[in-house]
């Protein structure tokens, strides 16, 4: 299985992360990818991949909860990085009217210069928005037919959300939400495009049931491949099969 979604390189695992790593290779976890947040968060996460190659694989780009006054310099640095070396893909990007609404326009303006950086190195980008999926769906129709690719992670959307998304062939990751008593994903899961589920965490957030409220981490991916296997009315072996099929075709193209 891949865990398409974690930010183990935060500070919350720095005591431990051997042991996290160890437990989500148990679990059939063998790859693990870090969308990065800002230029506070690159250092860490690169330190990570050097440490487990072949296992933790970094990303490029700025979380729309990072864009500021600053933010102009932020893409910059991202750009440099992405003509500098080899990443998995652009994100974490997107958009956020959760805390703030103060940088709205700036968000846009963000989210359209990341596109374009993606279209560039032909990278899929990770699409983080909360309480904005209408306006990113938006944002995102805007690229149909040029060959943008990517994932809404976290999704929680409706039936009718989930179907817009997959139309434009994006991929949508599902993590803890998929597990929650009252998450209501239990009544759409089973309406989407097989072919366009993927799994992730979102560690050391989200975490899944019966965990919740605790740290989340990789290894939890089996929880939610569990849960989201008895939603398809799939064996967990199949989803993991299915899954992994789907975030290879994302994220590792060219190891098909």
């Amino acid at each position: 299985m891949i865990d398409t979604h974690a930010h183990i390189y935060l500070e919350h695992f720095s005591e431990d992360i051997d042991a996290v790593i160890e437990r989500a290779l148990d679990k059939g976890i063998k790859k693990i990818l870090l969308p990065n947040i800002d230029s506070t968060s690159i250092a860490s996460m690169l330190e990570l991949e050097e440490k487990y190659p072949d296992i933790c694989y970094p990303m490029m780009g700025l979380h729309p909860c990072s864009v500021k006054e600053d933010f102009e310099k932020e893409l910059q640095l991202v750009e440099e990085w992405l003509n500098k070396r080899s990443f998995l893909g652009v994100g974490e990007m997107g958009t956020d009217l959760y805390w703030d609404k103060t940088f709205w326009e700036q968000q846009k303006e963000a989210f359209h210069f990341q596109c374009e950086l993606a279209l560039k190195y032909d990278l899929p980008i990770v699409i983080h928005c909360r309480e904005t999926i209408d306006e990113t769906i938006e944002l995102v129709s805007q690229y149909e037919g040029k060959g943008l690719k990517g994932v809404f992670h976290c999704f929680t959307g409706t039936i009718d959300q989930g179907k817009k998304i997959t139309g434009f062939g994006f991929y949508l990751g599902l993590g803890g939400v998929s597990t929650f008593k009252n998450g209501g994903m239990d009544q759409v899961i089973p309406h989407m495009d097989r072919s366009k589920i993927i799994l992730e965490t979102d560690s050391p957030y989200l975490t899944p049931t019966p965990y919740r409220g605790k740290r989340n981490e990789p290894a939890y991916v089996d929880l939610v491949a569990n849960k989201v296997a008895e939603y398809l009315q799939l064996t967990k072996e199949e989803l993991d099969k299915m899954t992994t099929a789907n975030a290879n075709a994302l994220f590792f193209p060219t190891e098909k």
